[in-house]
């Protein structure tokens, strides 16, 4: 576990009001916690020895460790409250059973009709029921006292036979479902819950009334018999637990020997290699111990301090070794300053595309260069990576700020949207269009919209504009002319403005390449035709055609002024 997961396993098991019920498990919780924080602080130290960094107590304050012991501080003040909440609860209880019992004996001495004998009695039991826990130490004789009384009771009214028995059977009935009840638990993995429900059904064993004197031996061998198994059940569990701890030190003792055997001979490593994989072999048996459970916590403590101890030994003549390395890793720290100097001379450029590319080009040539040693590596690291930083940063201010217009642009061109769906033509059709020309000219004014919203934000237009245009009702060249316009105005608001102009352009240009080449056509069946009259109104008519196509091919040249850059 992490010291995360050490605090959220203290969250859950806190997360509670039943704070005695958990007690113990938080107190375990506690010690692990413990644990593992002393070898956190084990490792903390060997990091500094590593670094070359003098070795000091961690007077840092840890969030996560305050939390833990905060929440653990707040748990035991609850458990405390609810214990004196118990106690007195306890003692409340006392006193009500006491008045019960009281009341009881009264009844019994003094009252002489059956019918409110029992109907007191019935009273007084189910208050008996209903009264919660007693002190321990006065159980036992108060439900002794009460038991006896209740036998007096049964044994000495004057009831009808028949519901004695009755009452006596039924009695009988259900301390044979507690019994059977009991039986359950051997069935039942968790131990603390094995206690718990074993508890209630002693209680309500207790609560239960006198059974046929016949049976009373029976029943009461057999319930004790299984609660004796049960507790049998428990006694072994909590000694194999401490076979367990005691286990623990056995194996973690067994891997002090083996880490003292492992690390003997260092002088005979002599290159990185050696040294890394003799520390995978240290760090190996480290893995083992972590998965060795705690032991008796004395114990446990003086192990764990040779154990790291000797630990220790081998990581402080590693770093020796390694610091006779450094010297060689000088030319590394000069490779990595010159790419510093380098992102440092383009990180104020605006040109986003290259210069990002240049980055990341000297991000990489930085992995190939070799390690400079930890804490030489850390400081290029970060000087490097600022300057990185610089232009990155900037890149995304720059383009978070193109956002922010975008949304404005938005906003203006939803609104002249608004205005061209609110706009009514009139009669004056000039007028008419020129106000749509004038929607159209200031919707293309406003820049760039959202990419997400271009689409929808243009078609929206489109359809306002369309709507307006058809209802004009123009005929003829005028209509051909005017809808041509409303078309190019449409087209500089989409989003695709040069791709549908182009298309547009190349479609005319197509369409006048094909009229041409069909007057050729038609101009080369001219040299067909003879000299009689039938020939001379063939000819009159394939004139004509051309002269149609030659007015077709003026419109479309015309249109193809209308597109920008045309």
């Amino acid at each position: 576990m992490n010291k995360i997961e050490f605090l959220e396993e203290l969250k859950k098991l806190t997360d509670t009001t039943e704070y005695l019920k958990v007690s113990r498990e938080v107190g375990e919780l506690k010690t692990k916690f413990e644990d593992f924080l002393i070898e956190e602080e084990r490792l903390r130290q060997v990091a500094l020895l590593e670094a070359g960094e003098e070795v000091t107590d961690n007077k840092e304050l840890d969030p996560i460790r305050e939390e833990f012991h905060e929440i653990y501080r707040v748990f035991q003040m609850k458990r405390k409250d609810a214990i004196d909440l118990k106690k007195e609860l306890q003692e409340t209880n006392l006193k009500t059973k006491k008045a019960l019992i009281a009341k009881l004996k009264d009844i019994i001495q003094n009252e002489e009709n059956i019918g409110a004998a029992f109907g007191n009695f019935k009273e007084i039991h189910d208050a008996w029921k209903d009264t919660g826990d007693i002190p321990r130490e006065k159980r036992d004789d108060i439900q002794a006292e009460y038991s006896k009384l209740l036998e007096s009771f049964f044994y000495n009214m004057k009831i009808y036979r028949e519901l004695k028995e009755h009452d006596l059977h039924r009695n009988e009935q259900l301390k044979l479902e507690i019994i059977t009840k009991i039986q359950e638990l051997k069935n039942l993995s968790s131990i603390k819950e094995t206690e718990s429900q074993l508890k209630t059904l002693q209680n309500e064993w207790d609560e239960v009334g006198p059974v046929a004197e016949g049976e009373w031996e029976k029943i009461k061998s057999a319930y004790w018999e299984n609660v004796k198994e049960i507790y049998t059940k428990i006694n072994a569990f909590y000694d194999e637990r401490r076979q367990k701890l005691s286990s623990n030190i056995d194996t973690k003792k067994a891997l002090i020997l083996k880490v003292t055997e492992t690390i003997t001979g260092l002088e005979e490593l002599t290159t990185i290699k050696d040294w890394e994989a003799k520390t995978t072999e240290v760090i190996a048996i480290q893995d083992e111990w972590k998965l060795v459970g705690f032991g008796p916590k004395k114990e446990n403590e003086e192990v764990w301090k040779e154990f790291r101890a000797i630990c220790d030994t081998f990581f402080d003549a590693k770093k020796v070794f390694f610091d006779s390395l450094r010297e060689e890793s000088k030319h590394f720290v000069e490779a990595k300053h010159k790419l510093i100097e380098k992102a440092k001379s383009i990180n104020k450029s605006e040109d986003w595309k290259t210069t990002a590319d240049q980055l990341i080009r000297l991000q990489n040539d930085w992995k190939k260069i070799g390690h400079t040693g930890q804490k030489s590596e850390q400081k290029l690291w970060r000087e490097f990576r600022g300057a990185c930083d610089v232009f990155f940063n900037a890149r995304k201010k720059h383009f978070d700020e193109k956002d922010k217009e975008n949304e404005t642009n938005l906003l203006a061109k939803q609104d002249i949207i608004e205005k061209i769906q609110a706009y009514e033509i009139g009669e004056d059709k000039k007028q008419g269009i020129a106000d749509l020309k004038a929607f159209a000219a200031d919707f293309n004014k406003i820049g760039h919209v959202p990419m997400k919203q271009k689409d929808q934000i243009y078609n929206a237009f489109k359809t306002a504009m369309d709507g307006h245009y058809s209802k004009l009702k123009l005929e003829g060249i005028e209509k051909e002319k005017v809808m041509f316009q409303a078309k190019m105005d449409t087209f500089k608001a989409s989003p695709n403005a040069g791709r549908l102009m182009d298309k547009e352009k190349s479609d005319l240009q197509r369409i006048i390449q094909n009229i041409k080449a069909e007057n050729i056509q038609y101009e080369n069946n001219l040299g067909f035709f003879g000299r009689s009259k039938g020939a001379e109104e063939m000819k009159k008519e394939v004139e004509k055609k051309i002269e149609l196509n030659n007015k077709k091919i003026e419109e479309l040249k015309r249109k193809l002024k209308l597109i920008p850059n045309e």
